[in-house]
């Protein structure tokens, strides 16, 4: 099986994590539960700051909250220095009623509202990641309004097709996010920018992808945006300060996949962008970096109750478990495959092949083929690497509640999200009177 962090397997053959064992968990916990090892999110952010200050003279490292927020996940990441990267108002607002600094907050978003802005604003994050000429416009005017400067990158298009599913490439032409190089806007935001009294340009951001194995991606982004920096200082005299190359280093989901190393992938970014640097006569900006999903992905595991198998024959076995589409909605997204154990058989070899299954009125399917321990109902199933966009992406469909979350730590396990009741499934729920009755 698959092994990440601190899991093992005990003296009755159970899975565990973060020293405890997954079949208690599942026990006083419920299914499905989202299981977070904390000393491996620890262990891997503290991993992104050694990498990369060993390579490079100044580096800001940001969270990408996106992959998974609640309130102890920013506290983890406050703990270890990481900054932090939100992309809507509600992310903002959790990382802030979690206590985190927001000087050390990047606003994202290529949708954002006034009334976003302005809480940007006045609560002074780090930086508001500009995503197109109207947002600027919008800005430009809330910051002259409250009198307040702000502090802003502007996320460009480098025009780069990354080799994974489309539904997660960011950094080509074809994009909503950011302003093109290869065409004007990206130049004209740059100017406007700096033309506005009420704008301080400190750089530039872009990100060309999610679960990238490919490192020569990041050298070829090096390239084009600090040939592109070289360009804004020969037509305006302006020499930026700051480029943020995002995140999106892939994980392992599977036996087959092998991912770069966080050391590899600083091996890569730090020697190209001093190159491109020199190269160009141009200072070394602040760099800035935005891992999520290799920071809490192979830290989160979900654990199911196995509810029916069914045995079609000479066609398949079907494994059905207590969870699904509105717990894990990636395999339907993006046919993302995962790998899975009976936790509470993790010491016996695979005996089966199987297709495990959801309890959705759909054909929600989290892995099509696994080879499994023999199934029985009652079993606990683990699925792994389940620590990024799956928390995040949860829904109610079906009106399920969603799971609770609870980090593992040195043999204590902590409910760091609350399962939803039924009661919390319809309290936003409305009834008109002339319905009653």
């Amino acid at each position: 099986m698959l092994r990440f962090g601190t899991q093992s397997i005990n003296e009755q053959g159970h899975l565990t994590i973060g020293g405890c064992d997954s079949v208690e968990l599942a026990r006083t916990f419920g299914t499905p539960l989202y299981v977070l090892d904390e000393a491996l999110v620890r262990e891997t952010c503290q991993d992104y700051q050694r990498a990369f200050a060993s390579r490079y003279p100044r580096v800001e490292v940001a969270y990408a909250g996106k992959a998974l927020l609640c309130q102890a996940v920013c506290r983890m990441v406050e703990q270890e220095g990481m900054s932090l990267d939100v992309a809507s108002a509600g992310e903002l607002h959790t990382a802030l009623t979690a206590g985190f600094p927001p000087e050390r907050i990047f606003l994202h978003g290529n949708c954002k509202r006034a009334a976003d802005l302005e809480t940007a604003l006045a609560c002074g994050v780090r930086r508001i990641v500009v995503d197109s000429l109207i947002e600027l416009e919008t800005l430009a005017e809330v910051a002259e309004a409250r009198g307040q400067p702000a502090d802003i990158l502007i996320r460009v298009a480098p025009g780069i097709k990354t080799q994974t599913h489309t539904f997660i490439q960011t950094g080509q032409e074809d994009t909503k996010f950011g302003l093109a190089i290869a065409s004007s806007a990206a130049m004209t935001g740059v100017k406007w920018a700096c033309e506005l009294s009420a704008i301080r340009l400190h750089g530039l951001h872009c990100h060309i992808g999610s679960q990238l194995f490919g490192l020569d991606s990041y050298r070829r982004a090096a390239e084009v945006i600090v040939e592109f920096m070289g360009h804004v200082r020969s037509e305006t005299g302006v020499t930026l300060d700051e480029l943020n190359l995002g995140g999106g280093l892939g994980i392992q989901y599977t036996h087959e996949q092998t991912p770069p190393t966080v050391d590899e992938l600083a091996e890569v970014i730090a020697p190209s962008l001093r190159q491109e640097c020199e190269k160009r006569q141009l200072p070394l900006p602040v760099l800035g970096l935005e891992p999520g999903r290799s920071i809490v992905g192979p830290a989160g595991t979900t654990l199911y109750t196995v509810m029916v198998v069914k045995e079609l024959p000479g066609v398949r076995t079907y494994v059905s478990v207590d969870g699904g589409l509105s717990d894990n909605p990636r395999p339907c997204m993006y046919d993302a495959e995962y790998e899975a154990v009976i936790a509470n058989k993790a010491d016996r070899r695979p005996a089966m092949s199987v297709r495990i299954s959801g309890a959705h009125c759909e054909t929600d399917t989290l892995l099509q083929e696994a080879t499994i321990q023999a199934a029985e109902p009652g079993d606990i199933l683990a699925v792994f690497s389940t620590g990024a966009y799956n928390y995040s992406m949860a829904s109610n469909y079906n009106r399920f509640c969603r799971p609770a979350m609870v980090t593992v730590y040195e043999g204590k396990a902590e409910v760091i999200v609350e399962r939803e009741t039924l009661e919390d499934v319809i309290r936003q729920d409305r009834a008109p009177e002339r319905l009653r009755g």
